[in-house]
């Protein structure tokens, strides 16, 4: 076992989405010599979860450390998305400091405000760190000034406007002090966290509190707690209380190993002081927000508090007539289960059940792609599970309607400008802010409903051809914007419902295809209610997917045409989840993703029909 080093630093990392966080940790770890010259590394080293490594994106917290003349800098990598704002508010209360990455290119976006906010809040003197300038259409100047504008507007202090600046290429490995040195190494960001990151008051003889920030389950271990020692020291095998904020009733524990980061590594070691960051294991009573203290003088710290929700899908049990054929865990108790487990980790979600329909669980998260992860970490577990269409959660404030209102950003090619703008006014954007580069690329800023936002995704990326950049975040709850004379967010287009059961055939697909673009290839198994394409029209229409060629005896002219099928729309779960309307459900399998209407049969959606109307 190993004694922990009372020289270091606690920082985190945090950014908007893809501003190089993970890829500049990479080169932190290999010029530190964290890793053995000879060892082969694979990029993006912290992104070590499945769905992370194939997205790019970080989507839990990491932590690791590095040495640095003698000192051990124990840095977390943060979630970059909105939607895990959740996870990155909990970290900040565990460092000392943080590095902001602001892309050179990009400047400041959604994401980048939120974080600040978050870090200017807590006291923090940022460590502004402008990426990518590398770039060939890279403008550190600008993103400084951009910064500094965004410090100001988010009413930061005096001394926190006077923020360090360090210039860096994350994906070549240097950083300066200097925007124009293209060259070099990582020294001057270790110098600069080294000399701005504040060295944590040593209180090691106080009474120990520690709260628990993050959570990890072992097979070998049980639950591992992840937290810093705020004051006191913990050994192993210590005799602790567990406090679940200051009116708990202290309840007796015992800590079974101590372990703290070196590197990608977890160090086992007999104690640890006040400053550090560990993991300890062998109480599993523990939860996000935990305090671990002194059973002689238990002072339970007042648990974390996080955004509310914002969006909310309803979980159900898979009712389709494929239901069971690919999935382990199929029914309405082990899909409860499942969600109570997630909930203990996941301290952004919300999980009630339907007040008319306790099969229903409505789960409520901060974004459609919180709430699509545990979504797909479900399906690969092995469940099966109906979803519904996203809603924003409505509130009442002051005895107003409100609803949630984001801050969107666009970065666009100048020629599909107009194309953006008028889908956005039809969502009832309102535009903040436009700029125009020299680059031929205009950036637009918007106030939008929540609401208009649900399935714009898939219509940005079809319109900008892939080449836009989209981001937002929640800004605040306003009044129910009443004024539209349409649904926000909901599709236009009518479906393609398949009347039959059965296998599909090429030839019935081909023939539809003239209706609109199919999701369903040949020999593809389909229901009747099974959404299987789009209409082309505004109305749903019901078609039959599995009739063959009716076969005669005499061979007519152009009765052997050639059968060419265009390739179907890849049905993705956010692509899904967009699409639906609140008539319509996505059915989830370890192997498949399907559109269904809820009611299945044609008569039952009619009678329902009338019935709202009545």
């Amino acid at each position: 076992m190993l004694k922990t080093k009372r020289s270091f630093r606690n920082i985190a990392i945090i950014a908007h989405v893809d501003h190089g966080k993970t890829t500049l940790i990479d080169h932190l770890l290999r010029q530190s010599g964290t890793f053995r010259k000879n060892q082969n590394v694979n990029t993006r080293i912290m992104d070590s979860n499945e769905i992370e490594k194939e997205r790019g994106i970080t989507i839990f917290s990491k932590n690791c450390s590095i040495e640095y003349k003698g000192t051990r800098i124990n840095i977390v990598d943060t979630p970059g998305h909105s939607d895990f704002g959740g996870e990155v508010e909990r970290i900040l209360s565990m460092v000392d400091n943080v590095l902001l990455l602001i892309d050179a290119v990009e400047g400041p976006m959604p994401q980048t405000r939120f974080v600040t906010r978050k870090a200017l809040k807590l006291g923090f003197k940022p460590i502004v760190v402008i990426n990518k300038i590398d770039r060939s259409s890279a403008r550190p100047e600008w993103a400084v000034n951009e910064t500094f504008d965004l410090f100001d507007k988010l009413c930061a202090t005096e001394e926190q406007l006077d923020f360090p600046i360090i210039y860096t290429s994350a994906l070549h490995g240097y950083a300066n002090e200097n925007s124009k040195v293209r060259q070099g190494n990582m020294i001057p960001l270790f110098e600069a966290i080294l000399k701005y990151v504040p060295v944590y008051k040593d209180n090691s003889n106080d009474p120990l509190k520690l709260q628990i920030i993050s959570l990890e389950h072992s097979s070998y271990l049980g639950k591992i707690g992840i937290g810093r020692i705020l004051s006191g020291r913990i050994k192993s095998l210590q005799n602790v209380v567990i406090m679940n904020g200051p009116e708990d009733k202290p309840n007796k524990a015992k800590v079974n190993q101590i372990r703290i980061f070196k590197g990608l590594d977890r160090i086992l070691v007999n104690e640890a002081l006040s400053g550090d960051i560990v993991l300890i294991n062998g109480i599993e009573e523990i939860y996000i927000g935990s305090t671990i203290c002194d059973p002689n003088k238990p002072n339970g710290l007042p648990m974390l508090h996080i955004d509310e929700p914002t969006l909310t899908i309803n979980f159900m049990v898979n009712d389709s007539p494929l239901a069971g054929n690919e999935g382990k865990f199929i029914t309405t108790r082990q899909i409860k289960n499942r969600l109570d487990h997630e909930i203990k980790n996941n301290i952004g979600l919300r999980i009630v059940q339907n007040k008319y329909d306790d099969s229903i669980y409505e789960v409520s998260g901060r974004g459609e792609l919180h709430l699509t992860i545990l979504i797909e970490n479900m399906r690969r577990e092995g469940y099966e599970l109906s979803v519904s269409r996203p809603r924003v959660i409505f509130k009442t404030l002051n005895g107003e309607y409100c609803e949630p209102y984001e801050n969107l950003i666009v970065d666009i090619e100048e020629i599909n400008q107009g194309s953006i703008m008028q889908k956005l006014s039809y969502r009832c954007g309102n535009l903040k802010n436009m700029e125009i580069n020299e680059k031929g690329r205009v950036r637009l800023e918007y106030r939008i409903p929540s609401r208009g936002l649900i399935g714009f995704q898939n219509e940005f990326i079809t319109l900008t051809r892939g080449t836009g950049l989209i981001s937002h975040v929640f800004e605040k709850y306003a009044p129910f914007y009443n004024k539209s004379k349409h649904d926000l967010g909901k599709r236009r287009n009518g479906v393609l419902i398949s009347q039959y059961s059965g296998k599909a055939v090429a030839y019935s697909l081909w023939k539809l295809q003239d209706r609109g673009r199919l999701f369903i290839n040949h020999n593809d198994l389909v229901y009747e209610g099974m959404i299987i394409g789009i209409h082309s029209r505004d109305n749903d229409l019901l078609v039959n997917p599995i009739k063959e060629k009716q076969l005669t005896n005499i061979r007519s002219s152009g009765s052997d045409e050639a059968i060419h099928l265009i390739s179907p729309i890849k049905i993705t779960l956010e692509y899904a989840i967009e699409f639906i309307n609140d008539d319509e459900l996505v059915e989830i399998t370890p192997k498949n993703i399907r559109l269904r209407k809820r009611f299945l049969k044609e008569n039952e959606r009619k009678k329902t029909l009338r019935n709202k109307f009545i």
